[in-house]
């Protein structure tokens, strides 16, 4: 799958709400389910991370008990996949020791490793730190913050992996800021654009009245209604 560079453009400038309802605008109907569940954090709260999905899975609370040749050449095949992946990419890794994750693998190392890769960003239900020593520009929307990186280890490269009830597949395209993630549909992405586009200009109708001098019932009840006859 290939992202058209003025689709890129647009999802890199809005939101993941707005992006979630254009969703299902273009689906012709609400239900979209492919979205986290619960509050994530995130270390850049200006930008948001669009990409083809990199996964892994990591632990930290017990270190490894696989030899450490082992234990090497899986970080090595890690690095190797987040380094050789298709632009726009997002690292997208489950930490299985959530919800009692304890090993902060995003910091100034790792997020500073993988903005030199090419990647856009991550996405994590485990642990970020060094909050003020980050990559710039490489937002991590994470699950917590702690100052260990306790056992951390990869256990698993390539693999689906679970991020807040969101399931994502490598490959998938992700869309993720501060209000979370979500994996976008790719028979949709013909009308992506359009939708986003058609949805702001739904919304100015409520948005523009209610924001000028004067603002009443009266002008509220002329404008939600040609919002509604618009979202119709």
């Amino acid at each position: 799958m290939t992202l058209d560079p003025d689709l890129l453009s647009l999802l890199q400038a809005v939101d993941t709400p707005t992006v979630c309802n254009a969703i299902e605008v273009a689906q012709g109907k609400r239900g979209f389910d492919a979205f986290t569940r619960g509050t994530m954090l995130a270390s850049d709260t200006s930008r948001a991370v669009v990409g083809f999905a990199v996964t892994a899975k990591i632990a930290a609370i017990e270190p490894p008990t696989e030899d450490p040749a082992v234990i090497r050449t899986r970080r090595m095949a890690y690095y190797r996949s987040m380094a050789e992946a298709p632009q726009p990419s997002v690292a997208v890794v489950e930490d299985v020791d959530f919800p009692h994750a304890i090993g902060a693998y995003w910091g100034e190392v790792n997020t500073t490793i993988h903005k030199g890769f090419g990647l856009s960003g991550a996405l994590t239900n485990g642990v970020m730190r060094d909050l003020g020593d980050m990559a710039p520009d490489f937002p991590v929307i994470a699950g917590s913050v702690g100052p260990s990186h306790g056992f951390v280890h990869v256990r698993e490269v390539g693999t689906d992996v679970t991020i807040f009830g969101l399931r994502v597949a490598a490959g998938d395209l992700v869309h993720a800021d501060r209000h979370g993630a979500l994996v976008i549909p790719p028979d949709v992405l013909p009308l992506l654009g359009e939708a986003i586009i058609k949805m702001q200009q739904t919304e100015r109708l409520i948005l523009d009245p209610a924001r000028a001098e004067g603002f009443d019932f009266a002008a509220f009840e002329t404008a939600w209604s040609a919002f509604e006859k618009a979202r119709t």
